[in-house]
């Protein structure tokens, strides 16, 4: 499609998006984040409802006259990034790795609330509360904050070639064995109601133990028992992790308005945000990171996976 759009050398291309109504832009990229790939012509997403009209105008001959004012630049190489890293080191165990987090980066419509400050914030309000408790964890706990998710998981991926394995090879090194779980939270601003277990069957009745006090919150469900290790590429950056075997978990979340009104749209903003939903879902991950920081053996993790390319998004 972008090929053909360059040949056909158009002003601008304009779209929209079945999904949205009522003034909502759901708007990401039209090309590759990858240097030295086609450029697309300018592209610009419109409401549904000024899409229609020109629509109905044109079918009926009238002329339409648009007017755009589009400033934008497409770098010829690579851009660097960074993940932001921290942690509480443990104690008789600190060798031992507990990890927590979500992506950082978002798309430009709105200024990312929910997709990811919430998932951010949740974390970095988790390691507050851990630390403010004074209490000797035996594992050290490392959150990180991904940059490059809505790329293609670019932050998490890097590091798990880095310190764990590479899924091409699936040579592990030495950090792979120190690693005891990482929980994400990626999916809104909803409040939690369980966690998700990726094929993992012997994390069902950890989780069921763990979620036993917040049951008054709603958080009861555990879920996605089953393998999956043939499952499609996708997801969110807990999946870097279960790509080379790694115990990576996923909260599940109220949907809310998320994958209608503020995921990847210009309604991505403060206001969407559900505050106490939020605040207990710090309180709910924090308390995920201490068990699993204080558990006598490390959480049991799926048959070590072969190698296999890295997905593409």
């Amino acid at each position: 499609m972008i090929q053909f759009l360059i040949d056909e050398k158009p002003a601008v291309v304009v779209q929209f998006s079945p999904t949205q109504d009522g003034g909502t832009v759901f708007g990401t990229s039209f090309g590759s984040y990858k240097a030295g790939e086609p450029t697309p012509p300018p592209t610009v997403v419109i409401t549904s409802e000024h899409y229609n009209r020109i629509a109905r105008l044109l079918e009926h001959k009238m002329p339409v006259k648009l007017e755009f004012d589009i400033r934008a630049q497409v770098g010829q190489q690579e851009e660097q990034s960074f993940n932001i890293v921290a942690e509480i080191p443990g104690g008789r165990k600190k060798d031992e790795v507990v990890m927590i987090g979500g992506h950082f980066d978002s798309w430009h419509g709105g200024t990312g609330a929910t997709d990811n400050a919430t998932g951010s914030s949740v974390a970095i309000e988790a390691m507050r509360i851990l630390k403010s408790l004074n209490v000797q964890m035996d594992r050290t706990v490392r959150l990180a904050l991904w940059s490059g998710e809505e790329e293609g998981l670019l932050g998490s991926i890097a590091y798990v070639k880095n310190h764990f394995a590479d899924r091409a090879d699936m040579r592990m090194k030495p950090e792979y064995a120190k690693l005891s779980a990482y929980y994400n939270d990626d999916s809104g601003s909803g409040k939690f109601r369980g966690i998700g277990v990726a094929g993992n069957d012997l994390a069902k009745p950890i989780f069921e133990a763990w979620l036993a006090p917040f049951h008054d919150l709603g958080a009861t469900a555990v879920t996605g028992v089953s393998s999956e290790s043939n499952r499609p590429p996708g997801g969110t950056d807990s999946t870097s992790f279960d790509y080379v075997g790694l115990p990576g978990f996923g909260f599940n979340q109220d949907p809310l308005e998320y994958g209608t009104r503020t995921h990847h749209s210009n309604m991505d903003v403060y206001d969407r945000v559900q505050k106490g939903d939020v605040m207990e879902a710090a309180a709910i991950e924090a308390a995920f990171a201490y068990h699993t920081a204080m558990r006598a053996e490390m959480m049991p993790r799926v048959p070590t996976p072969k190698p296999r390319p890295w997905p593409e998004r």
